[in-house]
């Protein structure tokens, strides 16, 4: 299958599927310039398929972060949905091309499924990005860490997966961690105490 990268102020003309990979906000616009009869399809992950109406219109968004040319799709998933049997079809076989996994996701759970992949990828950089903030240096002391609970949370669950003191009750320590951010991180001291708050029910 050719693909046809078009940029600003192209329309998809001659395509059989014109993908559209552009900010949430300019999806309607870019599909207004797309001839009539054209399968249209947007990639974004919170936002539905009346945004490509009156278009024949699917949705592919890979779960997956992509900072610069070139990312591996493969093994991500891929949120798909349809306004027709073809266009669903097609968005299914799109995602297989680039070896991710299709999975069917209604208008309905758009925004509660960016929201689940912000907490898991956006979220995660802001709280490694405090982790640095109070242990300055080299980062990379801290991310085979981080890759070991995130490896033991995918293979076992959160409950196998929580370790430290919250999970031990070792209050006394969590006690002098609070002390601690709040010396050298004090505008985090309401997400420490949140979180806190968020590992002792999941502890218990």
């Amino acid at each position: 299958t050719e693909v046809i990268l078009q940029g600003r102020g192209g329309d998809g003309g001659g395509a059989g599927l014109v993908l559209l990979c552009v900010p949430d906000a300019q999806i309607a616009a870019a599909a207004a310039h797309v001839p009539p009869g054209l399968l249209v399809g947007h990639c974004s992950g919170v936002t539905g398929l009346a945004v490509l109406a009156p278009h024949e219109a699917l949705g592919l968004h890979p779960l997956m972060t992509v900072t610069g040319p070139g990312a591996s799709l493969a093994g991500a998933g891929a949120a798909i949905g349809g306004t027709t049997p073809r266009a669903v079809g097609t968005a299914r076989a799109v995602a297989g091309a680039l070896g991710m996994r299709a999975f069917l996701l209604d208008d309905a759970d758009r925004p509660a499924y960016h929201a689940a992949a912000s907490v898991a990828s956006n979220f995660l950089v802001t709280l490694e990005t405090w982790a640095e903030e109070l242990l300055p240096g080299d980062r990379t002391l801290l991310a085979p860490l981080v890759r070991a609970t995130v490896e033991n949370w995918a293979a076992d669950g959160a409950e196998r997966a929580l370790t430290g003191p919250i999970a031990r009750g070792d209050t006394a320590t969590v006690a002098r961690q609070r002390e601690a951010v709040a010396e050298r991180t004090p505008a985090h001291l309401p997400l420490w105490d949140a979180l806190a708050t968020a590992t002792y029910a999941l502890a218990q």
